[in-house]
């Protein structure tokens, strides 16, 4: 199986460590759920360590980056659940949903083998606020191509909960908004390989090159200068969790 991740998950768990602050919104939204199954597992951020965790993730390179205390990962994607309906407790799927080829069959498989909650944490491809959009337009164009609106949970998945996930000013987990206050470190492309949409987007260069342009004069701080006063910020990242 060839995933996406085989060419730009190299180096992807050491700039992508989970963040203890969304890390405790995920654990709560599982509830009491002993047996959990994760989905688009990669190298096993997230995953509570407290329970009986199943992977499952399309990716080889991924999974070679799982750490050895992490669960076992089974190769496989999520439209193609490889367990009997009703087997887990409760399913998560992490910054993941944006990668498969059937979002909607890939839920309602989570659905088919949860007895209990699905949680999921992902972006709303309406939502405008994050100021690297004005450098990098392109964003929102792929965001609104390769993301499920948020109305689509509720047909796909039944009732749910959709709740914002603030993300802090000096998160750990290198995901696209993570560096929001810290805007020099989308300069770095070694940051921005952590970052599948880059790779989607292609040649960014012109927008980078008028960041730090506007880096370097003060124009990026005297624009946005209500940031520095934030310690996090509603960046678009929303939690979806079933009824």
């Amino acid at each position: 199986m060839k995933a996406s991740y085989d060419t730009i998950g190299l180096n992807y768990a050491n700039l992508r460590k989970p963040d203890p602050r969304i890390e405790h919104v995920i654990s709560n939204a599982l509830g009491p759920a002993k047996a959990v199954l994760n989905v688009g597992a990669g190298a096993g951020s997230y995953e509570p360590a407290d329970r009986n965790v199943t992977a499952v993730e399309p990716s080889l390179e991924m999974i070679r980056q799982r750490p050895a205390s992490a669960a076992t990962a089974i190769q496989g994607s999520a439209e193609n659940l490889p367990f009997d309906d009703n087997t887990f407790d409760a399913s998560m799927a992490i910054l993941t949903i944006h990668h498969w080829s059937d979002k909607e069959k890939g839920l309602r498989e989570m659905r088919r083998v949860t007895r209990g909650p699905i949680v999921i944490l992902t972006y709303d491809p309406a939502f405008r606020g994050f100021w690297l959009t004005d450098y990098i337009p392109e964003l929102v164009t792929l965001d609104e191509g390769q993301m499920p609106r948020i109305t689509d949970y509720e047909k796909w998945l039944g009732p749910v909960e959709i709740s914002a996930v603030p993300i802090p000013h000096d998160c750990i987990d290198g995901f696209q908004s993570a560096y929001w206050r810290r805007p020099a470190a989308y300069l770095d492309p070694q940051v921005r390989a952590a970052m599948s949409s880059f790779w989607a987007v292609g040649d960014v260069s012109a927008g980078l090159k008028r960041l730090e342009k506007d880096l370097e004069s003060g124009t990026w701080a005297e624009r946005y200068s209500e940031l520095a006063t934030l310690d996090e910020c509603d960046c678009g990242y929303r939690l979806v969790t079933t009824r």
